[in-house]
């Protein structure tokens, strides 16, 4: 007596793990991009302060009592983006069918962008804020006994450059938060509002919102980043994602996507942000 016995296959995916975007915490979108590829910010010097000249000593043709006359200096820095990605798949009619919908269209776009859009546009962000950040000390080890003595110091540079105190982010692997977590000199405040818990934000450790991303989207051997968002511009001027139903050619289902986005740390900025790299894998 022979019996076959039955296959089952169920209609419930194996989805990979992804995490959301955390990217909007530590950056801005404060420009607009609408009808251009390229925009220029304006930065404009000041003026030194004086002496005042109260009895008119000094005073020449171009000297007032109020100090010599110079002319204040508008310049401009170019922001332009250079992100134009995009993607494309087809999905097969009787595939979608026989394999129980679970190559429909749409829940395969979500897909795509859950697994390789978001980390792509995270890596991007994270490596140009690192690459450009005002405050990059040499390479140390970070261990459990100084990397408390290491936040201080970033904390304190950012002090220094009159950074606001307020809304400031410190990004972290996983592995450095493991440091953070192990160090007897570390006391951080896990006592978070649901909706900061919503956007990434793990707890708060000497006024900085503590998030925590995955060490694949960080530069290699990254220590720690700390950052206030007026700092980076990360725009996304063009996202598009169509599911076209039976186009010439295919039987089924044609996917296409173009995203166009950037990352720009602006000049007069970058000291709000202090990056330090570790000398080895943490």
């Amino acid at each position: 007596m022979a019996i076959e016995l039955a296959t089952k296959f169920a209609t419930n995916v194996d989805e990979l793990f992804k995490n959301e975007s955390k990217k909007s915490l530590l950056t801005n979108q404060d420009y607009d991009w609408t009808g251009a590829h390229t925009i220029k910010v304006y930065k404009v010097s000041t003026s030194q302060m004086n002496d005042y000249d109260r009895n008119g000593a000094n005073v020449s043709e171009n000297w007032s009592r109020y100090g010599a006359v110079k002319d204040l200096d508008a310049t401009t820095e170019e922001l332009t983006l250079t992100k134009d990605r995009s993607f494309t798949f087809a999905i097969d009619k009787l595939d979608a069918d026989e394999t129980a919908q679970t190559l429909a269209g749409a829940s395969a776009l979500a897909r795509q962008q859950r697994e390789v859009i978001i980390p792509e546009v995270d890596s991007f962000v994270y490596k140009t804020m690192s690459e450009k950040a005002g405050h990059k000390p040499e390479a140390k080890e970070l261990t459990v006994d100084n990397i408390y003595t290491e936040i201080l110091a970033a904390s304190s540079a950012l002090d220094d450059a009159e950074i606001p105190e307020t809304e400031r982010v410190l990004l972290v692997s996983p592995a450095t938060y493991a440091l953070l977590k192990k160090s007897p000199d570390v006391v951080m405040d896990t006592d978070v509002g649901q909706d900061m818990r919503l956007k990434g934000v793990i707890g708060n450790l000497d006024g900085a919102a503590v998030v925590k991303v995955p060490a694949v989207r960080l530069p290699d051997n990254f220590g720690f980043m700390l950052a206030h968002p007026s700092a980076t511009v990360a725009p996304t001027k063009l996202e598009d994602y169509t599911v076209h139903e039976n186009p010439p050619g295919i039987s089924g289902s044609l996917v296409e996507g173009r995203i166009c986005y950037g990352a720009f740390v602006l000049d007069n900025k970058s000291k709000g942000i202090y990056y330090q790299a570790a000398s080895e894998a943490v």
